[in-house]
């Protein structure tokens, strides 16, 4: 079972970043000129086109794929949050999913990215930003908000009792998970790490 939750302190570092109206009039003036759209495939339907450079995509020099979204201020997060997964998964080659395992481990991930990001429209005035990073083991999943809680699981956990669920989850599914904080700067991010599929 993975460890407690370890929050630490860490430096601000610049990113950049694509809002989501960034990111729909990017696919919109694309397809206007013949390009491929790159709105988040249906279930089960891959994107068309590639998704690195889009959506704030990057490669490392480490050989880690990133990609984020502003999701402050949008309405909708959590399916505009699990569409924007779904559609770097299909970019990383996690789906579509060869079999039953790998298709688990993405579905894993998707449903992580939902508790994460509900967690923060519930408890933290919603989520600012959410970033994936994968590489060839690890996929981590981190979502930022305003918010000054500390998430944990609810115990003892019972089964049978709406809500309170998504910290379970998340520890359950993930193979550690955690809260940073930047030194000066309101809000935390929440992270989890998942195993990547074989």
């Amino acid at each position: 079972m993975p460890a407690e939750p370890a929050e630490t302190t860490a430096p601000a570092e610049p990113v950049g970043t694509t809002t989501p109206a960034e990111s729909t009039e990017a696919a919109a003036t694309s397809a206007a000129a013949g390009g491929a759209s790159r709105r988040a495939p249906a279930e089960g339907v891959a994107p068309s086109g590639s998704a690195d450079g889009a959506d704030g995509a990057q490669d490392t020099a480490d050989g880690r794929r990133i990609r984020r979204i502003r999701l402050e201020g949008e309405s909708g997060v959590v399916p505009l949050a699990r569409d924007f997964t779904r559609q770097a998964l299909y970019a990383w080659g996690w789906m579509p999913a060869a079999t039953a395992d790998q298709r688990a481990a993405a579905e894993d991930v998707l449903l992580v990215v939902s508790e994460l990001v509900t967690n923060a429209c519930l408890h933290a005035e919603g989520p600012d930003e959410l970033v994936l990073a994968c590489d060839d083991k690890v996929i981590r999943l981190e979502v930022s908000d305003r918010g000054t809680g500390q998430p944990a699981p609810r115990t003892p956990h019972r089964a049978g009792r709406p809500g309170g669920h998504g910290m379970f989850i998340v520890q359950r599914l993930c193979l550690d998970w955690g809260v940073v904080r930047v030194a000066g700067r309101p809000g935390k991010t929440v992270w989890a790490e998942l195993g990547a599929p074989l």
